[in-house]
């Protein structure tokens, strides 16, 4: 499957059901699913959470289906947090996450924030290497819904 046919756009409500079964899949088979608890409320808002407060989700489409989503969550004024990015395990490592997380970096940059955050569990070394990669700094670890949690930072 080409790389050409990847599509990105903003998130509407009829992809509600889709990018709940994509981040619920994506952390399965990364062995990083704990359960559904009040860490997934934001899923039931994404227009208020996320689209109208300064922030941004992005779906990514390929020959008409959900394989990619990734998010932007204000904090402050200044800081912004990435969130929900999330790829099919089918077509992770092809580029498609890549493309989510340089789009979310523009925008915030759009947005005037000076800062982003975000959090992967020690259980996703590929991610751990992606973030490393585009210029996180681990900030500090702790634990968040039953697992070990890298937290980074990254100045824009």
């Amino acid at each position: 499957m080409p790389i050409s046919n990847f599509k990105i756009r903003r998130y509407k409500d009829i992809d509600k059901h889709k990018v709940f079964r994509l981040h619920t899949f994506a952390l399965k088979k990364a062995t990083a699913f704990c359960k559904h608890g009040h860490w997934d409320e934001d899923f039931k808002n994404i227009e208020n959470v996320y689209l109208k407060n300064k922030g941004e989700f992005l779906v990514g489409i390929l020959d008409n289906k959900l394989i990619a989503m990734g998010a932007l969550k204000k904090i402050s004024i200044d800081i912004a947090e990435i969130k929900r990015m999330r790829v099919h395990p089918k077509f992770q490592r092809k580029g498609f996450g890549q493309f989510i997380l340089n789009r979310l970096e523009e925008k915030a940059r759009k947005l005037g924030y000076k800062y982003l955050y975000l959090d992967t569990t020690i259980r996703q070394a590929s991610a751990q290497k992606f973030y490393q990669k585009n210029g996180y700094v681990e900030v500090k670890r702790g634990f968040l819904g039953g697992f070990e949690t890298i937290y980074y930072q990254k100045r824009l």
